[in-house]
C-alpha cells in the first residue's frame, strides 16, 4: 500500500502541502493543469525552490492577476482581492471544474468541513456561510492541488502527526481572534495535538480541513519502507528562528495485517481452582485475547500456583481485564506493552481423502508451509472414526513451491 506521512512539526497549511507534494515528485505543470481547470481567471502557481534554515524545499504561491500572495496567515487577513463565495458557490465552481471526479468530490467534503466549523464558530447556518477566511481563489487552488496531488502520487493511505497549536492573536474579517482559531479547534476535535511555545499561527483553517479530511489516522509515523521525502515552504518567518517546513514522507506500507504492538497482561494465583480454566480461557479468547496462557509456579512460602498470561490487543484491554477479574480470584494485574514479530499467513482448503478442509498458509524464510488447523482435523478424524495424526498428515502434503525450487 502506497502510505504518506505528514510530519507537521511547524503545522501545516495549504501552500506548504502544495511544496511537499512538488517536492516530493508530483510535476509542477501538472497542478498547473489542475490550476487551469479550475477556470480561474488570471490564476497562476508560482513555484520556487528555496533554502529554509538550511532545508532545501519548496515553496508555491498563487499569483492572482500577477500578484504572489502568501498563505501563512492570509487565510486570517481580509480578502477584498477576492469574491467571497457561499459553499453552493464552490460546489457549482467544482462541478464546472475539468478536473477528476473523485478530485472534485473529495475537495467538497474539505470545502463541507470549513463551512461546518465556520457555521458552528459563528452560530450561523452552513448556507449562510461566507467564506472570509477560507473562500478565497488561493484557498481553492490549494484544496484542488493538494487532492489532486496526493491521488497523483497514489496515495492509498495518509498518516498524519499530532499538530502544534501556538497562541497569540490574528487579524480577520471579524477582528482579532485567539490562536489557535476556533475555526481550527472545531476541526480538529478528536486530533491528537500540542501546544507550541510561539505567538504565530501554525495551523490555518485550510490546512486543518485538509488533514482531517484526507488523513487515515493521526500520530507516529507508520511502518514503511520509504521510497522519497519532500519539504513545502511556507510563507511565514517563525520568532523562535525554527524552520517553517511541512515534511512529506512517502513509502510502502510494511504495516502486518495484525496488531505489532501488543498487550502482555498477567497475574500470580495461589487460591483459585484450576478446573475453572476451561471456560476461563474461552471468555478471555471471546473478550478479545489473542493468545492465553496458564504456568504452573512455586509462590511464596512453598504454596503452588499459577502465572496466568494473557496477550491481546491494545483495544481490547479493558475486555480482558474485566473478564479476568470475574472468572478468577486475582486482586491485581501486571499490564505492559511488547512488540512482535508474525510472519505473513492466510487461509486456504486442500484437498483431502475427506474432502476440502481449511489450513493456514504460512510464508516463512525457507518458502511456504501448510500447517493444519485443529478444530477442523479434529472435527474429521471424529465424524470418519480415523486417528487425528493421519488428517494433519494428510493436510501437511498439501503441495506448495519453496523458495530453493524451481
Amino acid at each position: 500500500m502506497q502510505t504518506a506521512y505528514l510530519d507537521c512539526f511547524s503545522g501545516v497549511s495549504g501552500d506548504m502541502l502544495l511544496g511537499a507534494l512538488i517536492d516530493t515528485g508530483v510535476p509542477a505543470d501538472y497542478l498547473r493543469q489542475v490550476v487551469a481547470g479550475l477556470r480561474l481567471s488570471g490564476v497562476e502557481l508560482a513555484v520556487e525552490r528555496k533554502v529554509v534554515q538550511g532545508f532545501a524545499a519548496t515553496k508555491v504561491t498563487v499569483a492572482c492577476g500577477g500578484h504572489h500572495h502568501g498563505h501563512q496567515h492570509r487565510e486570517h487577513q481580509h480578502e477584498q482581492r477576492h469574491e467571497h463565495r457561499h459553499l453552493a458557490d464552490i460546489a457549482d465552481l467544482l462541478a464546472a471544474a475539468t478536473v477528476p471526479p473523485s478530485v472534485r468530490d473529495t475537495a467538497l467534503a474539505v470545502f463541507t468541513r470549513l463551512a461546518e466549523a465556520e457555521a458552528a464558530v459563528h452560530g450561523t447556518a452552513v448556507d449562510t456561510v461566507h467564506f472570509h477566511e477560507v473562500g478565497a481563489v488561493d484557498a481553492i487552488v490549494d484544496i484542488v492541488g493538494t487532492v489532486a496531488g496526493l491521488a497523483f502520487l497514489g496515495v492509498e493511505r495518509l498518516v498524519c502527526s499530532p499538530l502544534p497549536l501556538a497562541r497569540g492573536w490574528v487579524a480577520c474579517d471579524h477582528g482579532e481572534i485567539p490562536l489557535p482559531g476556533p475555526a481550527v479547534c472545531r476541526l480538529l476535535a478528536g486530533v491528537p495535538v500540542c501546544g507550541e511555545h510561539l505567538d504565530q499561527e501554525l495551523v490555518t483553517p485550510t490546512g486543518a480541513a485538509l488533514v482531517r479530511e484526507l488523513a487515515r489516522d493521526f500520530g507516529p509515523m507508520p511502518p514503511m519502507r520509504l521510497a522519497r521525502t519532500g519539504y513545502g515552504a511556507g510563507s511565514l518567518v517563525r520568532h523562535d528562528g525554527r524552520p517553517n517546513l511541512l515534511r512529506l514522507m512517502l513509502g510502502e506500507s510494511v504495516e502486518a495485517t495484525e496488531a505489532r504492538t501488543v498487550e502482555v497482561i498477567e497475574t500470580h494465583l495461589d487460591d483459585w481452582n484450576p478446573e475453572f480454566w476451561p471456560l476461563a480461557s474461552e471468555r478471555l479468547l471471546a473478550a478479545g485475547a489473542l493468545d492465553v496462557c496458564l504456568i504452573p509456579i512455586q509462590m511464596k512460602k512453598g504454596r503452588p500456583g499459577f502465572l496466568l498470561r494473557v496477550i491481546a490487543e491494545p483495544a481490547t484491554r479493558l475486555a480482558v481485564a474485566t473478564t479476568l477479574f470475574s472468572e478468577t480470584s486475582t486482586i491485581g494485574l501486571r499490564l505492559r506493552r511488547e512488540e512482535r514479530i508474525t510472519l505473513p499467513r492466510k487461509t486456504i482448503t486442500v484437498s483431502t481423502p475427506w474432502g476440502e478442509l481449511a489450513a493456514k498458509q504460512i510464508a516463512t524464510p525457507a518458502g511456504e508451509v501448510v500447517a493444519p488447523e485443529y478444530e477442523v482435523c479434529r472435527e474429521v478424524a471424529e465424524r470418519h472414526g480415523v486417528p487425528l495424526q493421519t488428517v494433519y498428515a494428510a493436510v501437511g502434503r498439501h503441495p506448495l513451491h519453496r523458495k530453493d525450487e524451481p
